[in-house]
């Protein structure tokens, strides 16, 4: 009973360490690369299944009546712009190049990039409101769309980018994570009244699924970092970047919230990114080194995360 109280307060955390801890073992005992080679790609179609149950539980318990733009939502996303645009004016006003562009793009990546589709699930937890937050998901994911077309040609002036081209695919991404899983949840919510009861009384369920995703990206994390051609100076410096950003997008959100009353919502609305979406970005338009940035703003903003919840659990009792 111990074990599993401290599985239930400590999820994030648990999963966290487990995938690595599982990746580590893979990667340092050699009899067993034989059965990591052939699990990689059930790993790989594991996660999107996992993160389509999340959102599908999480929005069975959306009211989608309340589900409108809100004043924190505006200035969220214009402080995220101007972010994306400081970054870029100091990438072309310096002309950075090699490891500095690299490190440069790492933190544009986990600036530019939506907030986390589970975003949501964890403002659930902390008491924040869930429909603001999904809202502002789908907002986040229009206003990245429109970004990345328009910012990351300028890094690579011999990357050829259609906007439109660009938009649309990104905009197919949002509606199959998205989107795809909001309508069905809108159908059984109101046509299985049901199985949403159901599925609605498991208490925590979004967020237990959501730690067995995390599981998997965790172990991904670990394995793109070893697999990083460049020193592990630069791999540090790259982290560090990420956990001084990952802060500070957290800390610029709440402050922001808080003039709204908003503090939970707006804090995980910019600080909580979407890093699978990130390291896509970075492998597809940008250096592949690069995508460490996200890899390891994936560990900082769960382990901020855990703290955030370890706390409002205290306060709850």
């Amino acid at each position: 009973m111990n074990i599993l109280n401290f599985i239930k307060n400590w999820t994030l955390p648990v999963s966290i360490g487990t995938g690595i801890g599982v990746y580590l073992i893979f990667a340092l005992i050699p009899a067993l690369d034989g059965f990591a080679t052939k699990a990689s790609p059930v790993f790989a179609t594991l996660l999107p299944v996992f993160m389509f149950c999340v959102l599908f539980v999480t929005f069975c318990k959306v009211d989608f009546r309340k589900m409108r733009p809100v004043a924190w939502h505006w200035w969220v996303a214009v402080f995220q712009v101007l972010c994306v645009v400081a970054v870029m004016a100091a990438i072309l006003a310096l002309g950075l190049h090699g490891r500095a562009l690299v490190l440069a793009e790492a933190l544009l990546t986990c600036i530019i990039s939506p907030c986390a589709s589970a975003a949501p699930v964890v403002t659930q937890k902390l008491g924040g409101n869930l429909e603001e937050m999904t809202t502002y998901t789908f907002l986040s994911n229009f206003i990245t769309a429109l970004m990345i077309p328009v910012c990351f040609p300028l890094l690579d002036g011999g990357r050829e980018m259609h906007f439109l081209a660009a938009f649309s695919l990104i905009l197919y991404k949002v509606f199959t994570v998205l989107v795809v899983p909001m309508l069905l949840a809108y159908v059984v919510k109101h046509h299985a009244k049901r199985l949403c009861q159901r599925i609605v009384s498991v208490k925590d369920l979004s967020y237990y699924l959501w730690g067995c995703s995390l599981l998997i990206v965790s172990g991904t994390t670990m394995k793109n970092i070893f697999h990083a051609d460049t020193t592990l100076r630069f791999l540090l410096l790259i982290a560090a970047g990420s956990l001084l950003l990952c802060i500070f997008q957290f800390a610029c959100g709440r402050t922001i919230g808080r003039r709204f009353g908003e503090t939970v919502n707006a804090g995980q609305g910019l600080g909580q990114k979407n890093t699978a979406f990130a390291i896509w970005i970075a492998c597809t338009y940008l250096s592949p080194l690069s995508a460490v940035g996200p890899g390891c703003y994936i560990l900082w903003q769960n382990i901020i995360n855990s703290i955030e919840i370890w706390r409002a659990q205290i306060s709850e009792k």
